[in-house]
């Protein structure tokens, strides 16, 4: 089986670095330039600081009511909260996204393009305590200075790297409606496909006739089942993997360009 639709390298038009995965898909990811990562890194430590200062005044000020053994525990507790638990829970809940990768436009992926997970945030976050806290980021900066895509040791603990938020991309390649499902995507809901889905179910449409044979059954049926948990209604029965994900997409650009004002480009 084959789906008539084949991917062009878009590296010239964003920069990008092409990455290529365990499966065999190349992902065109922009690692983040090392003195943008450096400021985003410095506004998530201003936060922290600030945030060790508060907690800091705090326990000063509950210490006249308890006893020491209990204000050092609290010390302590809030400590590994602010170093470990807040780049864990923001980057998780975020999607890979600190205040400072906000602010500077970075998010942290999986090295196959995936989102940042729960345990990648951890394992970075325990990382980062290391080699930015402990070393005065003295470790983080050599060893991003000698890797390609400038990861620090968190991130090659957690599989992970941080790359650019492209804004104003130029005008992406179009996924091709599959006619025979034309009728089914116009009346589905996919208002909680989320862009991360979408852009590996893309990634995938537009590299299929560079895949290995396993791997378009084994990689096609995983982005189904993660498509179709997201919307609704199922796909005609017996529809094959590669056309249900480029039928949503589809559907999914023409609404999109549905609903931009007439005088911006579609």
């Amino acid at each position: 089986m084959s789906y008539p639709v084949h991917g062009q390298g878009h590296d010239g038009a964003y920069g990008a670095t092409p990455l290529v995965t365990g499966d065999a898909v190349v992902l065109d990811l922009r690692p983040a330039g090392f003195a943008t990562r450096a400021v985003a890194l410095v506004i998530d430590m201003i936060v922290q600081i600030a945030l060790i200062v508060l907690l800091t005044t705090l326990t000063l000020w509950m210490g006249t009511e308890l006893d020491p053994a209990a204000v050092a525990a609290i010390s302590l507790g809030g400590t590994i909260l602010v170093f470990v638990g807040y780049p864990t829970a923001f980057e998780t809940v975020s999607r890979g996204r600190s205040l400072g990768k906000m602010a500077m436009g970075l998010r942290v992926v999986g090295t196959d393009g995936s989102p940042e997970r729960f345990r990648q945030a951890l394992a970075r976050a325990l990382a980062s305590f290391v080699e930015v806290w402990m070393t005065s980021g003295v470790i983080a900066l050599i060893v991003s200075m000698l890797s390609r895509d400038g990861r620090r040791v968190g991130d090659f603990v957690a599989g992970t790297m941080v790359v650019e938020e492209r804004a104003g991309r130029a005008r992406e390649e179009a996924v091709p409606m599959p006619p025979q499902l034309a009728g089914w995507a116009a009346g589905a809901e996919l208002s909680r496909l989320s862009p991360e889905t979408a852009a590996a179910a893309r990634q995938y449409v537009l590299r299929y006739a560079e895949l290995a044979e396993y791997t378009r059954y084994e990689m096609g049926a995983r982005l189904a089942d993660e498509v179709a948990a997201q919307i609704s209604p199922p796909p005609p029965p017996g529809t094959p993997p590669p056309y249900f994900l480029a039928a949503v997409l589809a559907e999914r650009r023409r609404r999109h360009e549905a609903a931009l004002p007439p005088h911006l480009p579609r």
